[in-house]
């Protein structure tokens, strides 16, 4: 049975669009306060009209800039830093580096505002190898590079919600399932893994997708749906369903239905595998390790931007770019002046998405055109609970770091204090997921529209009562739930995306504006970023020792 046909699984669907809506007749009763994070939509929205605004005030000069200060510009930047290129200015609309990688402090306690953890780097990753070494995360031993433990997900890593318990691990164990269920369940693990195994063969899928190698399996799976493929090869168990269209969400904020046969592949063949119950790594305890911190990612980004100093300018709005044959000049709204001011430099970085980016020019590159129609962004709501006490231990498995809720339209959340070493348990900070990408287009339109217009007393109920299902006790214990939303959180990989001729023509095109952003790869993750980053700052450093 799909996941489209799946009446439980609609019925969830439509529970997320009616819940933030039902949330806005209780606001009275709820007992914790709290507010929107980051700045406001409007202000990017400000980007679409911009005719209003005086001409420039300031006229300045650099080397390079790069406008956007995510984990693809910040990147770009360092890359340019390391080779001596000391002219660099990086432009952000937001108040503050980090992108989808940013942190935020609540009752003192720090907890993240996205991505909240980075897997260990393969063998097709050295740029960010050279990165995590260059912070002390790792040194090398005997030839082997080892990792700081401290920084390494601290054990229980996950646990899922199922059944009315806690139980080790996110994939469906077979006993939480109804009996008659079990023994076609675990043949379709079993079948799923040697088709994870077979499809990952000869470096078909890796991070970065640039240098994995050409596959015939990897193209027929950019053709079509994940969820029309798994139908087409019978994986059709309730369980390994959901699992699949879980993990679809969390890497690319939309369900299987939405995207590529390849994306659903790609989750599991570019890094860790799927491991069916039997295989010893299916082990609770053998996990894969990950890189995590309170603040997830943001203790990346933090230090990523901390050498840019006043080099780094946030709070301010990409107008214009205008590309000439010697150089090209960029037109920004400084918020804090209220003042339209024109840079210029011998290179731009636009490490924006892509939909972003064709509206900054008076005429779009073709490809930049063809490539910003093909995207897809799903929005996002991160909500960030601060406890005043520990939530009841109700047996089952302990307390983990991933907190899983099976059935779910929610990603669950992660435990800001889980890496800390006190003793006893005390208050914490709860960061909850909610991917709202959806099933299809216009489901996704839907949702984007609620996220922006509902109140914030309407999604941090609804967060608060799903979470309820496993803790009924987390509302009388909350003090502040502060909620980021991202309207355009990260590209959706979709059938027909890998691979496109328009984002390959970006990623060649040599001029004075460059492309730099996880776009180019067709979806978000930390690792594709900061290798588009990497390669445009390196590519435009080279050029500059040649001239």
């Amino acid at each position: 049975m799909s996941a489209a046909a799946n009446p439980r699984r609609r019925a969830l669907l439509a529970g997320a669009a009616a819940l933030p809506w039902a949330g806005c007749t209780r606001g009275a009763a709820v007992a914790y306060d709290g507010s929107w994070l980051g700045a406001a939509h409007e202000r990017g929205h400000r980007l679409l009209d911009a005719s209003g605004m005086r001409a420039a005030d300031v006229h300045r000069h650099a080397q390079v800039i790069v406008v956007g200060a995510g984990v693809a510009g910040l990147a770009a930047a360092r890359a340019l830093l390391h080779a001596g290129i000391d002219d660099v200015h990086v432009f952000e609309l937001e108040d503050s580096a980090g992108g989808n990688s940013r942190g935020h402090l609540l009752g003192g306690m720090p907890c993240p505002l996205g991505a909240h953890y980075l897997p260990l780097p393969g063998a097709q990753a050295p740029e960010l190898a050279q990165l995590l070494a260059e912070l002390g995360l790792s040194r090398i031993e005997a030839g082997k590079t080892v990792y700081d433990e401290r920084h390494l997900c601290h054990s229980p890593q996950e646990r899922l919600f199922i059944g009315g318990e806690w139980v080790e691990g996110l994939l469906p164990p077979l006993e939480a399932l109804p009996s008659a269920q079990r023994v076609a369940t675990l043949q379709q693990y079993q079948r799923f893994h040697a088709a994870v195994e077979a499809a990952g063969r000869d470096q078909a899928f890796c991070l970065p997708t640039l240098r994995a190698k050409p596959s015939a399996i990897a193209a027929e799976l950019g053709k079509l749906s994940f969820a029309a493929w798994l139908d087409r090869e019978g994986f059709n168990a309730p369980a390994l369903r959901w699992y699949l269209d879980y993990c679809c969400r969390d890497d690319f904020g939309a369900g299987a239905s939405f995207v590529s046969a390849w994306a659903g592949v790609h989750y599991f063949a570019s890094r860790h595998g799927f491991h069916a119950p039997g295989d010893d790594a299916a082990d609770p305890d053998a996990h894969d390790p990950v890189l995590t911190w309170a603040q997830g990612n943001a203790w990346l980004t933090q230090r990523l931007a901390a050498p840019l100093g006043e080099r780094l300018h946030t709070g301010h709005l990409a107008l214009r770019v205008r590309e000439a044959r010697h150089q090209a000049s960029l037109e920004v709204w400084n918020v804090a002046g209220q003042r339209v001011e024109t840079w210029s430099a011998g290179h731009i970085v636009l490490g924006l998405p892509l939909f972003i980016a064709a509206r900054l020019f008076d005429a779009a590159p073709s490809a930049l055109q063809q490539a910003a129609a093909l995207l897809h962004h799903a929005p996002w709501l991160v909500a960030n609970l601060h406890l005043r006490e520990p939530l009841v231990d109700r047996g089952g498995a302990a307390p983990a770091w991933d907190n899983v809720l099976f059935d779910s339209p929610t990603l669950g959340y992660v435990d800001a204090m889980h890496q800390s070493t006190r003793p006893h348990p005390g208050p914490t900070v709860l960061t909850a997921y909610w991917a709202l990408g959806g099933a299809s287009l216009q489901e996704l339109r839907a949702q984007r529209t609620r996220l922006l217009e509902a109140p914030w007393s309407a999604w941090a109920s609804a967060v608060v009562q799903e979470l309820e299902r496993a803790h009924p006790e987390i509302g009388t214990r909350l003090a502040r739930v502060d909620l980021m939303r991202y309207g355009h959180a990260m590209a959706i990989p979709a059938p027909g995306v890998q691979g496109h001729a328009a984002l390959r023509a970006l990623i060649d095109l040599r001029g004075r504006v460059r492309f730099a952003h996880s776009d180019l790869s067709g979806y978000s993750v930390f690792e594709e970023a900061f290798f588009h980053g990497h390669r445009v700052g390196r590519s435009i450093a080279q050029e500059s020792r040649r001239a």
